[in-house]
């Protein structure tokens, strides 16, 4: 990449891409009217209550509003990537999603899945306490991890250690002891009416219609109420009070700095590696740690603090982080301008992202996606380029007709590309090629022509990056 300074424009786009899923053109015009420090307030404040309208939806594909099948609850949340007026909630959803790693397809039915993600967006945003215990609430996350099967004569320490091992502290926090102490607390966490609910995660027949909400019941007959000692504390611990005690550790704060830098800053080492390894930058870790304690736990405060600060706008981050599958799919279909409604082309976005390794709602285990290069290889490249290609440079969408609008010639068809696209930035290599691409001698500049530079632009190592 060059070392020239960014523009205004520049870093708006590297902030949107990091805090959103990129920008347009016009969207990124819009945002550099504000300084940056605003820019990153308007992101994170921005709330619409109709983020997302339902509207065509009901009345178009009833199956991706009511989420009847589970077929169809990833390629809901897919619509509303693509759609949402405040894409930040749905970003910092898909983040908690891959620390929380939660699939249906050991729960079988997608409203469960659906209701987990919009636990995310009410909460995600909150205090990390908070969202432990909420988290611990969820049904799905009981049900995943089997803590109706939790009971107080003969404890099941699944959801106990990856609370401490997965979702808090890391390998390395706490012994042995302190997962079954932790166990215990969560005793009588399930679900409502579990035995017909078991029953229903149980059969694998796929039910088109008739799937209920689970809801969270506390069993004060099944829950352990003698005396733990966690974490070098002691008392009548119950699930609340362990998620107090582990938010107060320094390993929880370094953790979850690690995660935040991981999604938000640079590709980290895959997380198993994590009690091993150093940090790649502990000055920015250190940073991040001090603002959850300064901010009480508090998630946008903490985000709030590192995107004014000079570690994100540092330029040897900007495109350093390889776009997460999801990433890829939901900021070409953006900048494309969104799903027809109704068509296929919902389905086949959600297909996408899967096949390049990131299928919503279906992480392969409670580990989650590492991220980072486990999202290139040669079968996720191919698919990751041939869909922004067939996407982007689709001449029937908005993209290119917005180039065409602005009567293009060939000394300034590559630059306003690259605007429409989100001010992104080339290596100098790559533009020299698609110049050479542009000026040849019997290139006409059409839709066609058009077409063909979007999907060489997409098709690049660049685009492919955050």
């Amino acid at each position: 990449m060059t070392t020239k300074s960014k523009t205004k424009k520049e870093e708006i786009g590297h902030l949107l891409r990091r805090v959103c899923f990129g920008g347009s053109k016009k969207e990124i015009d819009l945002l550099s009217k504000k300084d940056f420090e605003d820019a990153v307030d308007f992101l994170l404040d921005n709330e619409d209550k109709n983020p997302v309208p339902k509207d065509l939806l009901r009345r178009y594909q009833i199956d991706l509003s009511d989420v009847r099948s589970v077929n169809s609850s990833g390629a809901f949340w897919m619509y509303r990537l693509a759609h949402s007026k405040f894409p930040f909630d749905e970003k910092i959803a898909l983040f908690w999603h891959r620390v929380f790693a939660t699939g249906q397809h050991k729960l079988i039915q997608g409203k469960v899945m659906t209701s987990q993600i919009e636990m995310f967006r009410d909460h995600g945003l909150g205090s990390f306490e908070n969202i432990l215990i909420q988290l611990s609430k969820d049904p799905a996350m009981i049900m995943w991890l089997d803590n109706q099967d939790n009971h107080k004569n003969n404890i099941n320490e699944n959801y106990g250690r990856e609370i401490l091992e997965l979702f808090s502290m890391g390998v390395g926090s706490y012994s042995e002891q302190d997962i079954k102490e932790c166990s215990r607390a969560f005793t009588g966490w399930t679900v409502e009416n579990m035995p017909y609910m078991a029953i229903k995660m149980r059969n694998n027949t796929a039910r088109p219609y008739n799937y209920v909400a689970w809801q969270f019941k506390f069993d004060e007959n099944d829950h352990d109420f003698g005396e733990k000692e966690f974490l070098g504390e002691t008392g009548n611990f119950n699930g609340d009070d362990v998620i107090k005690i582990i938010c107060k550790q320094e390993s929880t704060a370094r953790y979850l700095a690690r995660h935040l830098y991981h999604f938000f800053i640079k590709d980290e080492l895959p997380v198993p590696q994590w009690p091993h390894k150093k940090p790649l930058d502990e000055d920015v870790i250190d940073f991040i740690v001090n603002s959850y304690f300064k901010h009480s736990y508090n998630i946008k405060e903490i985000l709030r603090d590192l995107f004014k600060s000079k570690y994100f706008r540092n330029e040897e981050i900007i495109n350093s982080r390889i776009k997460s599958p999801a990433e890829l799919v939901v900021n070409a279909v953006r900048l494309s301008g969104g799903f027809e409604i109704p068509s296929e082309e919902v389905y086949e976005a959600t297909i996408s992202s899967g096949l390049m390794g990131q299928p919503l709602l279906n992480p392969t285990s409670v580990e989650g996606w590492q991220g980072g290069e486990e999202w290139i290889n040669t079968g996720s490249v191919v698919q990751r380029i041939n869909f922004a290609a067939d996407f982007l440079g689709n001449s029937e969408k908005k993209l290119i007709k917005n180039i065409m609008d602005k009567e293009p010639n060939k000394k300034n068809l590559l630059e306003i590309c690259l605007e429409e696209l989100g001010y992104i930035e080339l290596h100098s290599t790559t533009k020299d090629v698609l110049s050479d691409h542009i000026n040849d001698k019997d290139l006409v500049i059409n839709e066609e022509s058009i077409s063909i530079v979007i999907k060489l632009i997409s098709s690049s190592r660049e685009f492919q990056m955050t």
